[in-house]
């Protein structure tokens, strides 16, 4: 039971939504990117190499051997470098708008924490925490001018 109310309090702050919304964003996300790697990045690179697929360089270890009727007796063995170039590239895309977006965030917050901007509206509690160390600070004034 106690478990139960826990997961309870857990889901009814939030936590689950926002767990669950970043969730399905980060997948859509990755959709993106990879279709922003094969669909842009990659064919460009391919027509620079000289129509090389990326996806398909790989280092043969062992070839594969067939029969005489053509069906394989031992699959080949290979190090699939191109996939692992093109994962380099999904992830260096990602981190870098990742990257770009909380900086974004941070300058938002940044700029909404700060209560003499009037640019933008100011929480209400940041803006009643600048009271109060505004009339703090007053106070001490007065105390040390006694």
């Amino acid at each position: 039971m106690k478990l139960f109310k826990e997961f309870k309090e857990f889901a009814v702050k939030g936590n689950m939504m926002d767990m669950a919304i970043g969730i399905i964003i980060g997948a859509s996300f990755n959709k993106v990117i990879d279709v922003l790697v094969k669909k842009v990045f990659l064919p460009p690179l391919s027509l620079l190499t000289d129509g090389v697929n990326m996806q398909n360089k790989r280092i043969i270890l062992r070839e594969a051997v067939k029969d005489a009727t053509g069906t394989n007796i031992k699959d080949e063995v290979a190090i699939g470098y191109g996939a692992l170039g093109e994962a380099f590239l999904d992830f260096a895309i990602i981190g870098f708008t990742i990257f770009i977006v909380v900086k974004f965030m941070n300058r938002l917050r940044n700029k909404a924490q700060d209560t003499k901007d009037k640019t933008v509206v100011t929480p209400k509690d940041i803006e009643l925490l600048s009271r109060l160390t505004e009339l703090m600070e007053e106070q001490n004034a007065l105390l040390k001018a006694k």
